[in-house]
């Protein structure tokens, strides 16, 4: 990436499990994450749910409990900062499902897989604040049903959130960042050959080289709590190199 004079007027930032491992939360497929001690096919699908709820609940209770005991880092409040400085357009979306960039103080984060400490009804649909531990016993407020809240989470099978927004916004981007994702979950490891496709320039903020970090125009391989404040420096200056 050439060095620069002026800002991108518009940014589209994705980040991934990278970003708030650094805060202490636990990873799904890095070694010796979450998904190398519990079968996904056990507690992320909503076939799951339907045959064993006691157990997907205990997991994800364990998830929003472990919350309490983690705080942003210096990545999360450099994107806040960005976003709130920023003279252009700041898209946020994140593939975590934990709070972490709204407690560092972003305003307008888009949960592609769903929010943690949120339950939805699988019967009618409503949303409701989750921040406590949910159970099979639990009963909709909307719609009176009896343990259809489960946590408000993209399970495997399910479509993302949002993606109409997100690819909008994509194309309609100067610049495209990737923040601690490893690139391996669809739709989102994707976005960098989109945005390749319509021109828009690329870089990778990532603790090593993922498998697509060939795709990118930069790759910066480091901690997300150094190199994301650094990046965000250098935009809010007018120049990066």
């Amino acid at each position: 990436m050439s060095s620069r004079t002026s800002a991108p007027a518009s940014i589209f930032i994705l980040t991934g499990a990278g970003i708030s491992a650094e805060s202490g939360v636990e990873t799904f497929r890095d070694k010796g994450g979450i998904w190398s001690k519990v079968r996904l096919e056990d507690v992320a699908t909503p076939e799951a749910f339907m045959r064993d709820p006691e157990k997907v609940q205990a997991f994800y209770n364990a998830r929003r409990a472990s919350l309490k005991e983690v705080a942003p880092n210096p990545a999360h409040r450099a994107l806040a900062r960005l976003e709130a400085d920023y003279a252009g357009t700041v898209t946020l979306v994140t593939q975590n499902i934990d709070d972490l960039h709204e407690r560092a103080g972003c305003r307008d984060v888009i949960h592609m897989h769903g929010e943690l400490l949120i339950a939805f009804c699988a019967a009618c649909g409503a949303r409701e604040p989750a921040r406590e531990a949910l159970s099979p016993q639990d009963v909709c407020p909307r719609c009176g049903k009896v343990g259809t809240m489960r946590p408000d989470v993209v399970w495997f099978g399910e479509m993302p959130y949002h993606l109409d927004r997100i690819l909008a916004a994509l194309g309609e981007a100067d610049l495209f960042v990737s923040i601690g994702t490893s690139g391996a979950v669809y739709p989102a490891a994707g976005f960098v050959a989109e945005a390749k496709r319509a021109g828009i320039e690329t870089l990778e903020l990532n603790l090593e080289p993922t498998e697509g970090s060939f795709q990118f125009d930069e790759a910066r391989h480091g901690l997300a709590s150094v190199l994301v404040p650094a990046f965000v420096e250098e935009v809010l200056a007018g120049c990066w190199s």
